[in-house]
């Protein structure tokens, strides 16, 4: 196999095929696409017009195996189609693209953690970047074996010297009990679907124990799989009819998305004024709750914050022995016309 990682019969073109047309060596193709290298001037022509003439592109991959390195950087997540997520792949792998180096995205949601991470080791990408899911403890050491950067977003990783980039989920979750108390709100409520992630537990026990200061206790609600559908469950369950909290008067939901559904459903199907009536608050700062039909608010997460954590984190050399670096990545409160 060639350093293009294929033979050229009827797969892609090879550095072979083009020295053949060029009436070169391969090592004068290979010096030609290496920055750098020195090769003549009539050599760089020849081999530059066969590799147009023939459609040859380099191998980066199959380059980086040959150096022993890659500039490939892996991200892990799921539930793409999630405001919050699709904001943070798209503003990150633009970040990592401009540094050159380009990204592959694995959908945690599309096969078992054990087996996703198998195909992490198998690329020999520079770092891998865990959005979603929880790596199993042997695959994190065998990536750090293979010195193979892990930064896991918001999760842990027991015994492992992995780094971090940690949001400030319970200053913020304070921010909005401090927030919604200010506005003189008593019966209070915090929100979240059935899904017990690390994020979402955090931020739901960080809003609780604010209120727990002050003497006050929060109704907790967590049900449902989908984050906007658990909001509308949760204000139809607490504010309908036959809800359980109908004087209910601020809620704190721990995803903007469950915010949305809570919000969308107690004003336009049970017909509750907000803010006059109920307080509501979200956590992310997707670009949604600005809409002027939702002007929720919210705690917002700093994309640009959250992608330059990152890149440090990349640009901090290791050793062996080093252990894991952590960033936090900062929020701020958004006050908008639901609180």
């Amino acid at each position: 196999m060639s350093e293009d990682g294929v033979s050229g019969k009827g797969g892609f073109v090879t550095s072979a095929d083009v020295a053949r047309h060029a009436g070169v060596s391969r090592s004068a193709v290979s010096r030609t696409f290496t920055p750098g290298a020195s090769v003549s001037a009539a050599v760089r022509e020849k081999v530059t017009k066969a590799a147009e003439e023939l459609g040859y592109s380099v191998n980066r991959l199959a380059r980086g195996l040959h150096a022993n390195r890659s500039d490939l950087i892996a991200i892990v997540a799921s539930n793409l189609a999630e405001p919050f997520i699709a904001s943070q792949l798209d503003a990150l792998s633009a970040a990592l693209m401009e540094r050159g180096q380009p990204t592959l995205l694995l959908n945690a949601g599309a096969r078992d953690m054990s087996a996703l991470m198998t195909l992490v080791l198998e690329y020999r990408v520079r770092a891998v970047i865990v959005l979603s899911g929880a790596p199993p403890t042997e695959i994190v050491e065998q990536c750090l074996k293979g010195r193979q950067r892990m930064i896991l977003v918001n999760r842990e990783a027991q015994g492992a010297t992995v780094d971090i980039v940690r949001t400030q989920d319970i200053a913020g979750s304070r921010l909005a009990a401090e927030h919604l108390m200010s506005g003189g709100r008593r019966r209070l409520a915090v929100i979240r679907s059935g899904s017990e992630t690390p994020t979402r537990l955090r931020r739901a026990a960080g809003f609780c124990d604010r209120l727990a200061e002050a003497g006050l206790t929060a109704l907790e609600w967590a049900q449902g799989r989908e984050d906007y559908d658990a909001g509308a469950m949760a204000a139809r369950a607490l504010l309908g009819p036959d809800g359980v909290a109908p004087d209910l008067e601020a809620a704190f939901c721990v995803t903007d998305r469950t915010a949305l559904g809570f919000l969308n459903t107690a004003r336009h199907e049970l017909g509750v004024s907000v803010p006059d009536r109920l307080a509501v608050v979200g956590f992310d700062g997707i670009a949604e709750a600005a809409w002027a039909s939702h002007g929720l608010s919210t705690v917002a997460q700093s994309i640009p914050d959250f992608v330059a954590a990152v890149v440090s984190i990349l640009d901090t050399p290791r050793g062996e022995d080093a252990r894991g670096q952590e960033r936090l990545v900062p929020v701020e409160l958004l006050r908008r016309g639901s609180s």
